[in-house]
């Protein structure tokens, strides 16, 4: 347990800052399992549309470096080539 004050509240900090990212890496799985669930269905039509959010979360997850912005350009080129070959 830290003693000095700084140490107490870079703590606190921290376990917002885990939490909030924790959300949006969660939301971010939830979404990116409804397009696959849609592919898997061959619904391509509403994959595109989900598609568009699912860019969306990856580039702002990326922006707030929650996950490397290389890390969501990969997972955003294999999500396409899925689609892609769906159709």
């Amino acid at each position: 347990m830290p003693r000095r004050k700084t140490s107490l509240k870079s703590n606190r900090q921290n376990k917002k800052r885990r939490l909030r990212n924790l959300k949006v890496k969660q939301q971010l799985k939830r979404t990116i399992k409804k397009f696959l669930a849609l592919l898997s269905v061959k619904n391509t039509a509403e994959a595109q549309s989900i598609l568009g959010k699912v860019f969306s979360q990856l580039d702002k997850a990326a922006k707030k470096k929650i996950i490397h912005p290389r890390t969501a350009d990969r997972r955003k080129s294999r999500l396409t080539k899925r689609l892609t070959s769906a159709k």
